[in-house]
This record gives C-alpha cells, structure tokens and sequence, in this order.
C-alpha cells in the first residue's frame, strides 16, 4: 500500500456523519474487515466511542464531532464525505508501478464506487486500493476491445446519473494518447460533474527508469512524443528527423518497421542510437539498445508495454559504463 499502511481487520470501527455522505468510506471499511458503528450526532458518538477502536469522521461539517475527537483515546481517520450527486472522475494511474500512483489518486481509489479500468497501469492493485468498488474491466488490446470508446463514455455517465462516484483508471497521464479529453466532453455535454488527476506518463518515466534522460545538456534542447499507432507519413517524419531533438515513441511496436524504414529513407542516420523499454518501471522492466538500421529487429524480441527511444540520449546509459575505470568495476563486484 502507498502511504501509511494499516491493517483494519478485526477492528471496530466507530463511523461519525450522515450515513448519506459515509456511504463510500464504509463499504471499504466493511471490504477490509471491519465491525462498523455508526453516529450521525454527537451526543451518539459520546455513548459508543467506548466500544470502538479507531474513530472515522465523515460528514460535511466534521468540526460538530469535535467533542467526540477530545474525549476520544482512540485513533481518529478523516474521510471526505460522499458527493450528493454522481461525478466522474478521469485518474491517470502512471506507468505501471504501484508506487508512481500519486496520493491523491491513492485518495480518489478509496473514495469511488465504480471504477472503469484500463489494461494499463496499477489494475491490478485495485482489490487493495479500492476494496469497496465495482470494477469494469473497460482495457483495449489492438483489434479486440471489450468495449468501445462510446460505450465506455455512455456507461460512466449512466453510473454517474444514477448517482454513484465513477472513476475512469487510465494508464500515464489521462491527456497524453489517453482520449481524456473526449471523456470530459462526453461528461460536461451530459451535465455531470468531471475532474481530472493528472499522472505520470511514460514517455518521461519509462525512459528514466532505464536511465535515459530524455533531454540533456549539451545533448538536445528538445524531445518530441509521438504516437506509433498509425504510421506517421513521410513528411511527418521528415520534419520528427530535421528537429535534432529525442523521438519517444508510445504503441509504437506495431509499426516499427514502418517507422525505421521511413525515418531512413528521410535520411536519419543509420547509426543514430535507439532503445526499448519493455514494461517500464515494473519488475520485468528490459531494455535493449540498438542504432536505427537495427532498432526493427531488435524489437522482433519486445513486445507491449514498450517505449521506444531515437535519439542521442538513448546511448547515454551505455556512456556511463565506457566512463567507468576497469579496475572500478572490478572492486565493486568483489
């Protein structure tokens, strides 16, 4: 778990608030194991504090129940109460390790009732992160999607109108070849309510985690992110080749060949660097390194999730090695 990790099985667990607004908080309490008591006055919190072992404030005003916190002997949570209406909300999750979820997503977790899920990102975290949610599996692999862009769009607003809190768990950042954009739309056009938590992207941490940075002094003053979807033309990739900058590359493995070949026949250097990076920041994170007449058959040996790098900064990893003295490598591995 990220943050503080506490382990609620068995407790007893004195809720205060209306029952209307701790309706989410509870239902993950009950996920993990909890005994529930419930106050909606002070004077109730006084009578059962006695009987509990951690106290949870959840109510739209929760200085009433300051009274109950002083004479408490207990430790005391705080949970934002449930919204009155349904709201959406869009969560980029990161690139896959549990650990680059932000807090705030962690918070925006515990707080949903449905959750529509992408393949990406921290899924499969979601029975810890989210105990008391719905989950709908709503992830895409290319050519097979269990849903569609319009009905995942369609169900979200539906579960919002009927009043629940919906999060739409989506792999990096929401905003970056993410569709968020058109997910608000969709929203704002039927009146509900929609927020956004950024995440982290993988065209900047995926490469970092490999240590490649993707600008660096002296280097390149500029990297470009393209989405290796649709094969870029080749006036696309003339320009990508003139700007001198480093090319990320997401879902880009199934038109490497197209890639490479364009990019040469625009006159890329043969020799300039590239790598993959095959489930960044996870595990079974791998890189491979290659110059570009030999990227398309390198890659023969990666499959998705993989970020690819063109550029100078993708051999900066492999000049840090060549930097180190011999006998230095030799004494580090004794």
């Amino acid at each position: 778990m990220i943050g503080i990790d506490l382990e609620l099985s068995q407790c007893v667990v004195l809720v205060l608030g209306n029952q209307s607004a701790n309706k989410t908080v509870a239902k993950r309490l009950s996920a993990q194991g909890c005994t529930l008591l419930f106050a909606e006055e002070p004077a109730q919190g006084l009578e059962l504090i006695g009987q509990a072992s951690l106290l949870m404030i959840c109510d739209a005003a929760p200085q009433r129940f300051d009274e109950v916190v002083s004479n408490a002997r207990i430790p005391v949570m705080r949970s934002e109460p449930s919204p009155a209406t349904g709201t959406i909300t869009l969560l980029g999750g990161g690139p896959g390790a549990l650990d680059l979820l932000t807090l705030r997503g962690v918070r925006a977790l515990a707080e949903a009732e449905i959750i529509y899920a992408d393949r990406l990102g921290p899924s499969e975290h979601l029975a810890l992160l989210a105990p008391q949610a719905k989950i709908i599996d709503a992830g895409k692999l290319p050519g097979h999607h269990k849903l569609t862009q319009r009905e995942i769009e369609a169900q979200m607003i539906a579960s919002a109108q009927s009043g629940a809190k919906v999060l739409r768990l989506k792999g990096g950042d929401p905003y970056v070849f993410g569709r968020g954009f058109e997910e608000v739309a969709a929203a704002t056009k039927a009146g509900v309510p929609v927020s956004v938590i950024p995440g982290l992207s993988s065209c900047i941490t995926v490469p970092g985690a490999a240590g490649i940075p993707v600008t660096a002094r002296g280097v390149n003053t500029m990297f470009t992110v393209v989405s290796g979807h649709d094969p870029l033309g080749v006036e696309q990739l003339e320009q990508l080749s003139k700007l001198g900058g480093s090319i990320v590359i997401l879902m880009g493995m199934g038109t490497i060949e197209q890639t490479v070949s364009g990019l040469l026949q625009v006159g890329m250097a043969k020799d300039m660097p590239c790598a993959i990076i095959q489930s960044g920041t996870t595990e079974a994170q791998s890189t491979s390194h290659a110059t570009l007449d030999g990227l398309a058959a390198m890659a023969r040996s990666h499959s998705n999730p993989a970020v690819i790098v063109i550029g100078e900064v993708a051999a900066l990893p492999q000049s840090l090695l060549q930097a180190v003295p011999t006998e230095n490598i030799l004494e580090s591995a004794k």
